[in-house]
């Protein structure tokens, strides 16, 4: 029973955030967003920066809060419980998982992202499929840093030049 309990507890520690929960459903989600419309060009407006400061101060303040599935408060949290709970913080609804937050919002170049996009990443051996999700804190040419959940070290910020999470990056996406 003892080497049961130290396996998991390895696993656990091995493994990253794996918030996608595989659920079928015959009916559409119909999640409620706040939606805000953009120009064609990539430039926010001053609301939206002030917005997007709000939403990084709120994630930012989950810095060094455990990783536990499903969580969403200060005893524990998950990937993407951050950043559902950091994007409510300014009355925006996210979907949940990681999985339905990879399809939310608009695609961008990772050369292009900004303040507030969220970056997802496949981080299990030999997949691409997407299973961890980040908030972008800071972003200027070649680089970019980001608030995420981790299993191993809970909320932490990173860099996206860092070679693990470098090599596990899917893509970028803008919901603001």
């Amino acid at each position: 029973m003892r080497k049961i309990t130290y396996l998991l507890i390895l696993i656990l520690t091995i493994s990253a955030c794996k918030s996608t929960k595989n659920t079928k459903s015959n009916s559409r989600k119909s999640t409620k967003t706040t939606t805000i419309t953009k120009s064609s060009n990539n430039h926010r407006n001053s609301t939206d920066n002030s917005t997007i400061e709000n939403i990084i101060t709120t994630a930012e303040k989950y810095n060094g809060v455990r990783y536990k599935y499903g969580g969403t408060t200060k005893k524990g949290i998950d990937c993407s419980g951050l950043i559902t709970t950091a994007y409510s913080s300014e009355n925006i609804s996210l979907p949940r998982t990681t999985g339905d937050l990879a399809t939310t919002g608009n695609w961008v170049d990772v050369k292009e992202v900004q303040k507030g996009d969220l970056l997802f990443f496949a981080t299990k051996k030999n997949s691409r499929s997407i299973n961890h999700v980040g908030l972008v804190t800071e972003a200027r040419s070649g680089y970019v840093e980001f608030i995420h959940s981790t299993t191993s070290k809970g909320v932490i910020t990173s860099r996206l030049s860092e070679k693990y999470w470098y090599f596990a990056f899917v893509q970028a996406r803008r919901i603001l």
